[in-house]
């Protein structure tokens, strides 16, 4: 064997010699990760149909909705429960939540995008309210009366008492945390 046969040397531990087609196929990898990323941002390529929380979420929407509870993801209702929300501010559930004319067309608009199509969300909750649809009193069915009562919980309306990702509108059960003050039944209920 020659010398010009052989492998270039190698600088020190880790170092390589890149050929040519390496390193465009490198930068078409990257390319194609950037291009999958990008698709996953998109508002309409969401894994869970619209549950989780949308990247986009208009400013007014943490300081004017978020201030009072849950920053609850537009995919837990249906659009008609948004427009009735969105319509009804003056009221809302026993509160004023007046906003400008401006801000009510932006919110409601960017609710009646990302409202809920799925079946979950397909009918309509009494009062519009998240906390009486049927897919959530099914999955809160074993929730004693007593524990959204508790001062670590306050209502079921309270997202975030027990699902630690809810602000981003994750409600798996695998980030759930205990709230303070269950009692020994509930404790119990809540390991099943």
């Amino acid at each position: 064997m020659t010398h010009a046969s052989l492998p270039p040397p190698r600088a020190g531990l880790g170092a390589r010699t890149q050929h040519p087609a390496a390193s465009r196929r490198r930068g078409q990898y990257a390319a194609a990760a950037g291009f999958a990323l990008a698709v996953l941002a998109s508002p309409g390529a969401q894994a869970d149909s619209g549950r989780a929380m949308p990247y986009n979420v208009p400013a007014a929407y943490l300081q004017e909705c978020a201030a009072c509870h849950t920053a609850y993801p537009p995919g837990l209702l249906p659009a008609a429960s948004w427009k009735r929300v969105m319509a009804g501010l003056d009221k809302h559930y026993g509160t004023d939540a007046s906003l400008d004319a401006a801000t009510v067309q932006q919110l409601g608009q960017w609710l009646q995008a990302y409202a809920g199509t799925y079946k979950r969300v397909s009918e309509e909750p009494p009062e519009d309210r998240i906390t009486r649809s049927a897919w959530f009193e099914r999955k809160h069915r074993k929730i004693e009366p007593s524990a959204w009562k508790l001062p670590s919980v306050k209502s079921a309306a309270n997202c975030a008492a027990c699902h630690t990702g809810a602000e981003q509108g994750r409600f798996s059960d695998h980030d759930l945390r205990m709230p303070a003050g269950l009692d020994a039944r509930s404790r119990r209920a809540w390991d099943d």
